[in-house]
């Protein structure tokens, strides 16, 4: 999942919000009405709840930041910051859809030549991710780019001189599986910096900023992690982690003692391995300890692995008579992938909308999603047959050098551990002209393999922290590929505008 890549849109949508409620308040809209009913700010709020209820979330944001406005003018500093959040939340839940109808059909046309009216009518009126507020109907800013990994014919047609599909196959068509023990082998040890540069004039001028930094984590594919040369040692509160479910460091960094532009950096270095489960014999896989707490874990429901009557029934509609745990999710795999074509999801809008939409039922429901979704809902599905599975958080070098966000799953099967899979990767074999043999051999490889071009942080979506991200806080909390920020005093969405302020640069041990 690479937000990076949508940032400034997200941005400037947030900041233009904050420059147009600075306009709102007045000196007399600071009165109460009368000293027993509720102030204009007050009222100002109801009003944001009500409108966001009624799915009208740009009038919902108005209200709430005339609601911020005038909090802040009687000095209410509390429920200033409960309506800075809601402006926040609301600004979020629409942002991802910058086009009206017709923005939307002008942009299918400029990226797709040739493409027909009936085309976009159908992709529009029937498949396009859209959301409505104030009853008009507002559509995904990628809804170009969903539009070609639905209609794979169209997308071999723009890959075909820009996409170099032997490097991206380079592990999954090699025969070369030496260098390691068991099912652990070909390692490639990485080294790197990853850097968070908040410009000066992007603090806020007082209070703390909270910062949960993302560092590698030792998992049994990612071992031997260093983590030297943090920047602002004295911030440091808790951390380095580099153990347990999720990889970071926590600063608490007063504003008064940031003179220019806030910059936390860390040299990070791990060793990955190719992992290479393809031999699996299914009458050996173990029995289940249904008592341990790490089966209980991985086998409920969370906050974006949602397990419902309807998802646990699909499930056995997949597998139908087979009861092998191996075999069963060799069958998830493979039906994500012929099911559910690859589309960008609006998951800053997922992750900010209340009522809360759990990203595996998003997909469940939609029939299509991103490397997040597919992993998480190929984690539902396993969990709710009784097969612990995960979907496992960082960045991806398969298909450039340069590290890009991503996700994938592993299950568990007693007597093997914890087997991998990545649908996302597996599914571009679909984006490219390939000889059948080649396209199936490298969809083959992803159902229980996995190439060591990766950089893990995270061993499960929404793993939990300490200190723990604060309930009412607004960023996105699936997952930690690029840090949390938190701040009580800031009157604009810093979380969002310092997604575009981190980077990770790697480098393998022979470069």
């Amino acid at each position: 999942m690479n937000h990076r890549s949508t940032a400034a849109l997200l941005v400037i949508s947030a900041l233009l919000l904050l420059f147009a409620a600075g306009c709102i308040a007045t000196p007399q809209d600071t009165k109460t009405l009368d000293a027993s009913g509720p102030s204009p700010a007050d009222e100002a709020y109801a009003r944001g709840l009500a409108e966001y209820g009624a799915a009208n979330y740009r009038i919902a944001e108005e209200r709430f930041a005339e609601a911020y406005a005038l909090y802040t003018g009687v000095g209410d500093a509390a429920k200033a910051l409960t309506a800075r959040n809601a402006i926040f939340r609301a600004n979020r839940t629409y942002m991802e859809y910058p086009f009206d109808r017709a923005a939307a059909e002008a942009a299918l046309r400029e990226r797709i030549p040739g493409i027909t009216d009936a085309a976009i009518a159908e992709w529009l009126d029937t498949r396009a991710q859209t959301i409505a507020s104030e009853n008009e109907t507002l559509y995904f800013y990628d809804v170009t780019g969903n539009y070609l990994y639905a209609h794979p014919d169209e997308m071999q047609k723009q890959n075909e001189r820009n996409l170099d599909f032997d490097y991206i196959a380079r592990y999954a068509w090699s025969e070369n599986r030496s260098g390691g023990s068991g099912p652990y082998v070909n390692p490639v040890r990485y080294a790197g910096v990853e850097r968070l540069e908040i410009p000066h004039e992007a603090f806020p001028s007082s209070g703390i900023l909270k910062i949960w930094f993302p560092l590698p984590v030792e998992t049994d594919a990612q071992r031997n992690v260093t983590v030297t040369n943090l920047s602002a040692p004295d911030f440091i509160v808790a951390g380095p982690f580099t153990t347990g479910d999720i990889g970071y460091v926590y600063y608490e960094v007063p504003a008064e003692a940031v003179n220019g532009d806030l910059v936390i950096t860390a040299d990070i270095a791990f060793t990955s391995y190719e992992q290479i489960f393809e031999d699996i014999d299914p009458a050996l896989v173990g029995e289940y300890d249904t008592s341990d707490p790490e089966y209980l874990l991985y086998t409920r429901s969370e906050r974006n692995i949602e397990i419902t009557d309807a998802v646990r029934e699909k499930a056995r509609e997949i597998v139908g008579n087979e009861t092998n745990p191996h075999l069963q999710a060799q069958m998830i795999y493979y039906h994500i992938i012929e099911t559910y074509p690859y589309s960008h999801v609006p998951h800053a809008s997922l992750d900010a909308r209340e009522p809360k939409v759990a990203e595996s039922t998003y997909m469940f429901k939609t029939g299509h999603g991103d490397c997040g979704t597919q992993s998480l809902l190929f984690s539902a599905f396993c969990r709710s047959l009784g097969i612990p599975a995960r979907a496992l958080g960082g960045y991806q070098m398969i298909i450039a050098e340069t590290p890009g966000g991503h996700f994938w799953s592993e299950y568990y099967l007693p007597g093997y551990g914890w087997v991998p899979n990545d649908v996302t990767v597996a599914e571009a074999a679909d984006w490219v002209v390939l000889p059948g043999e080649k396209r199936t051999a490298f969809k083959d490889y992803y159902a229980a393999n996995l190439d060591p071009a990766r950089l893990v942080i995270q061993k499960n979506v929404d793993a939990p922290m300490d200190p723990a991200l604060p309930d009412d806080a607004v960023f996105f909390r699936v997952v930690r590929q690029v840090p949390a920020v938190v701040s009580d005093t800031a009157d604009y969405d810093l979380d969002l505008f310092c997604m575009g302020c981190f980077g990770i640069s790697l480098t393998t041990a022979d470069q």
